[in-house]
Protein backbone atom coordinates (compact mmCIF):
# COMPACT_ATOMS: atom_id res chain seq x y z
CA UNK A 1 0.00 0.00 0.00
CA UNK A 2 2.23 2.36 -0.71
CA UNK A 3 2.02 5.73 -2.72
CA UNK A 4 3.46 9.08 -3.74
CA UNK A 5 4.35 11.34 -1.13
CA UNK A 6 2.61 14.25 -0.22
CA UNK A 7 3.51 18.16 -0.51
CA UNK A 8 6.96 18.86 1.22
CA UNK A 9 4.76 21.48 3.69
CA UNK A 10 1.55 20.42 4.69
CA UNK A 11 -0.50 23.44 5.30
CA UNK A 12 -2.11 22.14 8.24
CA UNK A 13 -2.63 18.43 9.62
CA UNK A 14 -5.54 16.95 11.78
CA UNK A 15 -4.82 15.12 14.88
CA UNK A 16 -7.55 12.31 16.08
CA UNK A 17 -7.14 9.51 18.38
CA UNK A 18 -9.57 6.74 18.84
CA UNK A 19 -11.61 6.73 22.20
CA UNK A 20 -14.53 6.22 24.45
CA UNK A 21 -13.51 2.61 24.65
CA UNK A 22 -14.65 2.32 28.27
CA UNK A 23 -17.84 0.22 28.91
CA UNK A 24 -19.59 -0.73 32.33
CA UNK A 25 -17.15 -0.59 35.41
CA UNK A 26 -14.48 -1.32 33.12
CA UNK A 27 -12.27 2.20 32.57
CA UNK A 28 -9.99 2.43 29.48
CA UNK A 29 -8.10 5.07 27.82
CA UNK A 30 -7.13 8.45 28.57
CA UNK A 31 -9.45 10.40 26.59
CA UNK A 32 -9.82 13.41 29.16
CA UNK A 33 -6.11 14.25 29.25
CA UNK A 34 -5.84 13.69 25.19
CA UNK A 35 -8.68 15.76 24.13
CA UNK A 36 -6.89 19.10 24.59
CA UNK A 37 -4.42 17.94 22.02
CA UNK A 38 -6.81 16.81 19.30
CA UNK A 39 -8.89 18.50 16.18
CA UNK A 40 -11.06 14.82 15.93
CA UNK A 41 -12.00 12.46 17.85
CA UNK A 42 -13.03 8.58 17.00
CA UNK A 43 -15.79 7.47 19.43
CA UNK A 44 -16.48 4.00 20.19
CA UNK A 45 -19.99 2.73 19.48
CA UNK A 46 -21.04 -0.27 21.54
CA UNK A 47 -20.02 -2.82 19.63
CA UNK A 48 -16.00 -3.53 20.16
CA UNK A 49 -16.17 -1.24 23.14
CA UNK A 50 -18.15 2.05 24.80
CA UNK A 51 -21.59 2.00 26.30
CA UNK A 52 -24.23 4.48 25.71
CA UNK A 53 -23.09 6.37 28.87
CA UNK A 54 -19.59 6.31 27.83
CA UNK A 55 -20.56 7.65 24.46
CA UNK A 56 -22.86 10.49 26.07
CA UNK A 57 -19.73 11.86 27.81
CA UNK A 58 -17.63 11.63 25.42
CA UNK A 59 -19.11 13.55 22.64
CA UNK A 60 -20.36 16.36 25.35
CA UNK A 61 -16.61 16.44 25.95
CA UNK A 62 -15.73 16.94 22.31
CA UNK A 63 -17.83 19.25 22.32
CA UNK A 64 -16.49 20.83 25.22
CA UNK A 65 -12.86 21.39 23.89
CA UNK A 66 -14.47 21.99 20.24
CA UNK A 67 -13.25 18.56 18.64
CA UNK A 68 -14.91 16.90 15.43
CA UNK A 69 -16.42 13.83 16.42
CA UNK A 70 -16.60 10.28 13.94
CA UNK A 71 -18.05 7.25 14.60
CA UNK A 72 -15.41 4.55 15.32
CA UNK A 73 -17.19 1.18 14.39
CA UNK A 74 -15.59 -2.46 14.82
CA UNK A 75 -17.19 -6.11 14.78
CA UNK A 76 -19.83 -6.96 17.58
CA UNK A 77 -16.50 -8.50 19.66
CA UNK A 78 -16.57 -6.74 23.10
CA UNK A 79 -14.25 -9.89 24.73
CA UNK A 80 -12.10 -9.80 21.74
CA UNK A 81 -11.48 -5.76 21.49
CA UNK A 82 -12.94 -6.18 18.35
CA UNK A 83 -9.57 -6.94 16.70
CA UNK A 84 -10.79 -10.64 15.62
CA UNK A 85 -11.58 -10.92 12.23
CA UNK A 86 -15.29 -12.83 12.27
CA UNK A 87 -16.45 -14.44 9.64
CA UNK A 88 -19.47 -11.65 8.73
CA UNK A 89 -21.24 -10.95 4.98
CA UNK A 90 -21.01 -7.87 3.18
CA UNK A 91 -24.43 -7.32 4.00
CA UNK A 92 -23.92 -8.14 7.92
CA UNK A 93 -20.92 -5.79 7.92
CA UNK A 94 -23.24 -2.55 6.40
CA UNK A 95 -25.84 -3.93 8.84
CA UNK A 96 -22.95 -3.65 11.58
CA UNK A 97 -21.33 -0.37 10.29
CA UNK A 98 -25.41 1.34 10.12
CA UNK A 99 -26.00 0.25 13.80
CA UNK A 100 -23.15 1.58 15.31
CA UNK A 101 -23.35 5.11 13.22
CA UNK A 102 -26.99 5.46 14.45
CA UNK A 103 -26.55 4.79 18.02
CA UNK A 104 -23.45 7.78 18.04
CA UNK A 105 -25.59 10.02 15.79
CA UNK A 106 -28.25 10.01 18.29
CA UNK A 107 -25.60 11.23 20.64
CA UNK A 108 -24.20 13.84 18.64
CA UNK A 109 -27.91 15.07 17.85
CA UNK A 110 -28.43 15.14 21.83
CA UNK A 111 -25.34 17.57 21.59
CA UNK A 112 -25.88 20.20 18.26
CA UNK A 113 -23.21 18.46 16.47
CA UNK A 114 -22.99 16.59 13.04
CA UNK A 115 -21.22 13.95 11.97
CA UNK A 116 -17.86 14.72 11.16
CA UNK A 117 -16.45 11.26 9.82
CA UNK A 118 -15.99 7.88 10.86
CA UNK A 119 -13.09 4.88 10.89
CA UNK A 120 -13.36 1.37 11.19
CA UNK A 121 -11.58 -0.57 14.03
CA UNK A 122 -9.25 -2.99 14.92
CA UNK A 123 -9.97 -6.34 12.87
CA UNK A 124 -12.51 -4.40 10.79
CA UNK A 125 -10.12 -2.01 9.86
CA UNK A 126 -7.49 -4.27 8.80
CA UNK A 127 -9.87 -6.46 6.61
CA UNK A 128 -11.45 -3.03 4.87
CA UNK A 129 -7.94 -2.27 3.77
CA UNK A 130 -7.40 -5.37 1.85
CA UNK A 131 -10.53 -6.57 1.16
CA UNK A 132 -12.76 -5.11 -1.32
CA UNK A 133 -16.34 -6.70 -0.56
CA UNK A 134 -15.56 -5.58 2.91
CA UNK A 135 -14.37 -2.31 2.44
CA UNK A 136 -17.70 -1.77 -0.35
CA UNK A 137 -19.80 -2.13 3.04
CA UNK A 138 -18.31 -0.20 4.98
CA UNK A 139 -18.41 2.70 2.54
CA UNK A 140 -22.00 2.08 1.33
CA UNK A 141 -22.90 2.16 4.91
CA UNK A 142 -21.49 5.21 5.24
CA UNK A 143 -22.71 6.70 2.34
CA UNK A 144 -26.17 6.14 3.25
CA UNK A 145 -25.66 7.47 6.82
CA UNK A 146 -25.30 11.80 6.50
CA UNK A 147 -23.92 13.68 3.67
CA UNK A 148 -20.90 14.93 3.59
CA UNK A 149 -19.31 12.27 5.86
CA UNK A 150 -15.72 11.61 5.78
CA UNK A 151 -13.63 8.31 6.10
CA UNK A 152 -10.28 7.85 7.63
CA UNK A 153 -8.41 5.07 6.45
CA UNK A 154 -5.28 4.71 4.57
CA UNK A 155 -3.98 6.14 1.03
CA UNK A 156 -3.88 3.66 -1.38
CA UNK A 157 -6.15 0.86 0.13
CA UNK A 158 -9.12 -1.44 -0.85
CA UNK A 159 -11.12 0.77 1.90
CA UNK A 160 -9.93 4.06 -0.43
CA UNK A 161 -10.70 2.62 -3.07
CA UNK A 162 -13.87 2.03 -2.49
CA UNK A 163 -15.12 5.22 -0.65
CA UNK A 164 -13.05 7.25 -3.75
CA UNK A 165 -15.90 5.62 -6.41
CA UNK A 166 -18.99 5.86 -4.38
CA UNK A 167 -17.68 9.47 -3.97
CA UNK A 168 -16.95 10.12 -0.23
CA UNK A 169 -14.05 12.18 0.70
CA UNK A 170 -11.52 10.01 1.89
CA UNK A 171 -8.66 11.24 4.33
CA UNK A 172 -5.18 9.51 4.59
CA UNK A 173 -4.42 8.38 8.02
CA UNK A 174 -0.83 7.76 9.71
CA UNK A 175 -0.70 5.99 13.17
CA UNK A 176 2.25 7.88 14.89
CA UNK A 177 2.31 5.41 17.46
CA UNK A 178 2.53 1.76 15.43
CA UNK A 179 5.06 1.05 13.55
CA UNK A 180 5.08 0.43 10.01
CA UNK A 181 6.10 -2.54 7.55
CA UNK A 182 8.73 -2.07 3.96
CA UNK A 183 5.26 -2.14 1.99
CA UNK A 184 3.78 0.07 4.18
CA UNK A 185 1.44 -1.31 5.95
CA UNK A 186 0.86 -0.73 9.53
CA UNK A 187 1.82 -3.27 12.60
CA UNK A 188 -1.37 -2.91 14.21
CA UNK A 189 -1.43 -5.96 16.51
CA UNK A 190 1.34 -7.35 18.86
CA UNK A 191 3.28 -3.88 18.56
CA UNK A 192 5.79 -2.29 20.72
CA UNK A 193 6.01 1.40 21.14
CA UNK A 194 9.80 1.35 20.77
CA UNK A 195 8.51 0.25 16.83
CA UNK A 196 7.50 3.68 16.31
CA UNK A 197 10.43 5.40 17.99
CA UNK A 198 10.15 4.57 21.85
CA UNK A 199 9.88 8.39 23.28
CA UNK A 200 7.24 10.76 23.10
CA UNK A 201 9.83 13.19 21.62
CA UNK A 202 10.79 10.80 19.27
CA UNK A 203 7.23 9.71 18.18
CA UNK A 204 6.69 13.51 17.73
CA UNK A 205 9.93 14.62 15.43
CA UNK A 206 8.44 10.91 13.44
CA UNK A 207 5.75 12.44 12.66
CA UNK A 208 6.63 15.74 12.04
CA UNK A 209 9.54 14.02 9.25
CA UNK A 210 6.73 11.80 7.74
CA UNK A 211 4.74 15.04 6.88
CA UNK A 212 7.66 17.32 5.57
CA UNK A 213 9.54 14.32 3.83
CA UNK A 214 6.46 11.90 2.99
CA UNK A 215 8.63 8.62 4.10
CA UNK A 216 8.36 6.87 7.06
CA UNK A 217 11.26 4.04 8.95
CA UNK A 218 10.08 0.81 8.68
CA UNK A 219 10.58 -2.09 10.52
CA UNK A 220 14.16 -4.05 9.98
CA UNK A 221 15.18 -0.54 7.93
CA UNK A 222 14.66 1.56 4.94
CA UNK A 223 11.70 3.72 4.52
CA UNK A 224 8.36 4.02 3.20
CA UNK A 225 6.09 6.21 1.25
CA UNK A 226 3.01 7.53 3.14
CA UNK A 227 0.75 10.07 2.47
CA UNK A 228 -1.16 12.10 5.80
CA UNK A 229 -3.80 14.05 6.35
CA UNK A 230 -4.65 13.26 9.82
CA UNK A 231 -2.35 11.73 12.57
CA UNK A 232 -3.94 8.94 15.37
CA UNK A 233 -2.72 8.34 18.79
CA UNK A 234 -4.50 5.61 20.54
CA UNK A 235 -5.77 7.12 23.69
CA UNK A 236 -4.71 3.13 24.90
CA UNK A 237 -1.08 4.16 24.06
CA UNK A 238 1.01 3.32 27.29
CA UNK A 239 2.09 7.64 27.77
CA UNK A 240 -0.72 8.62 25.19
CA UNK A 241 -1.41 12.20 26.56
CA UNK A 242 2.58 12.66 26.84
CA UNK A 243 2.99 11.54 23.28
CA UNK A 244 0.05 13.86 22.10
CA UNK A 245 1.85 16.64 23.55
CA UNK A 246 5.06 15.99 22.26
CA UNK A 247 3.33 16.00 18.61
CA UNK A 248 1.77 18.95 19.06
CA UNK A 249 5.04 20.49 20.37
CA UNK A 250 6.83 19.14 17.09
CA UNK A 251 3.96 20.65 14.74
CA UNK A 252 4.26 23.73 16.60
CA UNK A 253 7.88 23.77 15.84
CA UNK A 254 8.26 23.22 12.17
CA UNK A 255 5.29 25.85 11.27
CA UNK A 256 2.30 22.77 10.83
CA UNK A 257 -0.58 24.30 12.56
CA UNK A 258 -3.34 21.17 13.59
CA UNK A 259 -7.07 21.44 12.23
CA UNK A 260 -9.90 19.46 11.32
CA UNK A 261 -9.97 17.87 7.79
CA UNK A 262 -12.13 20.58 5.69
CA UNK A 263 -15.16 18.97 4.53
CA UNK A 264 -19.22 19.14 4.49
CA UNK A 265 -19.18 19.50 8.20
CA UNK A 266 -16.86 21.55 11.09
CA UNK A 267 -17.65 21.75 14.29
Amino acid sequence: MTTDPGPASPRSIDFNADMGESFGLYRYGADEELLPFLSSANVACGFHAGDPSVMRRTVALARQHGVAVGAHFGFPDLLGFGRRRLLASPAQVKDYVTYQIGALQAFLRAEGLPLHHVKPHGALYMMALEDEAVARAVAEATLAAEEGVQLYTIKGSAMDDAASRLGLQVVAEFFADRGYHPDGAVKMFDWTLEEAGGSAEAIGQRVVRMLLRGTVATLGGGEARVVAETVCVHSDTPGSPAIARAIRQALAAAGIPVSQCPGAHLT
